[in-house]
């Protein structure tokens, strides 16, 4: 037997058998069918580690065209790969639900780490509870809102306590960008799988991080110094900059706490409207106001920092289709940039993750029009989109979120900026529930028929999208992503 429990040949049987209660969870199957799956896979790239000495030079030759790396500092790095983040720790608990959950647990399991989920009562049948090693339910029926239930700090840190995890990763969303719920889990002895505590609070908040990107002399959209409180300063901005203005939470994203206005008649009803959505989404009703520039693209670069001092880019994304302020399809790299204002938003996006250190994976997001380009925010987290950057550079942001909160820094993982190269195109698009007959509303129900699609260059990033699935109205409408690439832009399209 091996050290974490499983046969030391690395095949688990296929039984059932059930994790420990906790105070607030019940009995759950542990899934081993799944860890048959991966340890297969693991198996095999046990078996490729051992042959690695005896590739010949032509192979390794191939492997450093693969990789974009050195000979022999290629084949070290593949054979440091991922059985070693299991040494700093062995457990995760993953503070969402849904598709990213499954996304988190999927990299982790192939990185030999036992996974723990958390689920609200309301969402008890949601796939991604029984694709962890341990699900609990948060709290008991009725404590918590459906949503509020995945915003309960404590619950949440208590069962990462209880089931003696190592780490806790927070996905997107919910309690990805609050600062406190981090100073939290890291006062528990536990490893924060994202930015560092005081970062949040410095980028996490857009209002502090206009004020950042103005310090590094990084262009902005003309806005409010500060956050708002009053009505009456919203009336002020607008007397002086004039319509169109777009209403902000400082906090989150996803298009939630979001208006624009483009009269003074619609001000006070937009003013209030974003800051209970604010407030009902991140817990924060904190609002700023920016001039709206109509038909801009939306350009996002992909960042990581190992908070060492190292900040390497991993290129752009153009997400600039979008609807009700939510981004709906997202293409890398992005294919009608130039390369002089793509050479100055990537610098631009590293000039302000250099200023404040930044750990771990993040996006900075610019606004880019016939004049130039305005920094508008930096999501300190892993984005819905992660996958188009990992389809056309090769590699696995979850992977390395998870290293880097072990403790590993790039030079470790063998990454710096002259290896990050580009190959093809890939394009995303987010399957919802949204019904086009109702406006786009969200719909509810049990999925009668599901078929995917398949074939080279496609993959899907599934939540709760098959046959059978029982959608509610209490969460995000996203079934699936889908994610197609290819050496062109075309091919991928």
């Amino acid at each position: 037997m091996s050290d974490d429990g499983y046969p030391s040949d690395g095949i688990t049987s296929i039984s059932t058998s059930t994790v420990p209660k906790h105070q607030h969870g019940e009995e759950t199957p542990s899934m081993n069918f799944d860890y048959l799956k991966y340890n297969f896979k693991s198996l095999s790239r046990q078996a490729s580690h051992e042959n690695l000495a005896s590739l010949s030079s032509a192979n390794a030759e191939i492997l450093e065209r693969r990789f974009h790396m050195p000979n022999e500092e290629g084949l070290q790095h593949l054979k440091n790969t991922s059985p070693v983040v299991s040494k700093k720790f062995h457990k995760v608990l993953i503070a969402n639900r849904g598709e990213i959950a499954m996304r988190i647990m999927r990299t982790a399991h192939e990185l030999g780490l036992k996974t723990v989920a958390i689920y609200a009562y309301e969402d008890r049948l949601s796939m991604h509870r029984y694709k962890a090693d341990e699900s609990f339910q948060i709290a008991p029926e009725g404590k918590h809102t459906p949503v509020g239930a995945y915003l309960a700090q404590d619950d949440i840190i208590d069962i990462a306590i209880r089931r003696n995890c190592d780490a806790v990763h927070p996905g997107y969303g919910f309690l990805s960008e609050n600062a406190d719920f981090a100073r939290k889990v890291e006062a528990a002895g536990l490893k924060w799988v994202g930015p560092k505590p005081e970062t949040i609070d410095a980028l996490g908040d857009k209002v502090k991080a206009r004020a950042v990107a103005t310090e590094c002399a990084v262009p902005v959209v003309p806005g409010t110094d500060g956050p708002i409180d009053k009505l009456s300063d919203a009336h002020t901005f607008c007397n002086e900059h004039g319509f169109p203005v777009i209403i902000k939470a400082a906090m989150g994203g996803g298009g939630r706490g979001m208006r624009v206005v483009r009269s003074a008649d619609e001000l006070d009803s937009a003013f209030e409207r974003a800051r209970s959505e604010a407030l009902s989404a991140f817990g924060d009703g904190t609002v700023f106001i920016e001039r709206f520039l109509d038909r801009p693209k939306h350009i996002e670069v992909q960042l990581l920092g190992d908070g060492q001092g190292n900040i390497i880019h991993l290129f752009e994304r153009d997400c600039s289709v979008q609807r009700r302020h939510q981004k709906v399809v997202e293409i890398a790299p992005a294919p009608t940039l130039d390369k002089a204002m793509r050479d100055a938003i990537l610098a631009d996006a590293v000039k302000i993750a250099e200023h404040v250190n930044y750990r771990n994976a993040g996006t900075a997001e610019f606004l880019v029009d016939s004049r130039g380009h305005y920094f508008i925010e930096i999501n300190p987290r892993i984005q819905v989109e992660h996958t188009v950057t990992e389809e056309v550079t090769g590699l696995d942001l979850i992977s390395l979120q998870l290293h880097i909160a072990a403790g590993w820094s790039l030079p470790d993982l063998h990454i710096n900026q002259d290896r990050i190269q580009l190959r093809g195109f890939a394009i995303q698009c987010r399957v919802t529930t949204e019904d086009p007959a109702q406006g786009f509303q969200p719909d509810i129900g049990k999925i009668e028929v599901y078929r995917s699609p398949g074939g080279n260059g496609v993959r899907l990033d599934g939540g709760s999208g098959y046959t059978g699935s029982i959608i509610t109205p209490h969460f995000d409408s996203l079934l699936v992503k889908l994610t197609c690439s290819g050496a062109t832009f075309e091919k991928a399209r």
